[in-house]
């Protein structure tokens, strides 16, 4: 089966919800105007379903079915771990 859901990679921002975690998503994007790379950033909610991302974490999220309102993707994996 051919997996073509949206996959992006951030950083956890905030572990403090019950297996869910906020990650934010940073982009660099070219203007069509004046032609200047602009920086742009987006805070998606993601589930955690066993509660082992933590805050500074750098993961990947996978788009999957809603699961509530704001809720519309999954934690994939972890790619580095916060130095604190």
């Amino acid at each position: 089966m051919n997996d073509n859901k949206t996959r992006l990679k951030g950083v956890v921002v905030s572990d403090k919800m019950d297996k869910s975690v906020v990650v934010l998503v940073k982009r660099r994007i070219k203007d069509k105007r004046t032609q200047k790379v602009i920086s742009r950033k987006k805070r998606y909610i993601a589930h955690d379903v066993r509660n082992q991302y933590k805050e500074g974490n750098e993961v990947i999220i996978r788009e999957i079915r809603p699961l509530s309102k704001k809720k519309h993707f999954i934690v994939e994996g972890l790619i580095q771990e916060s130095v604190q």
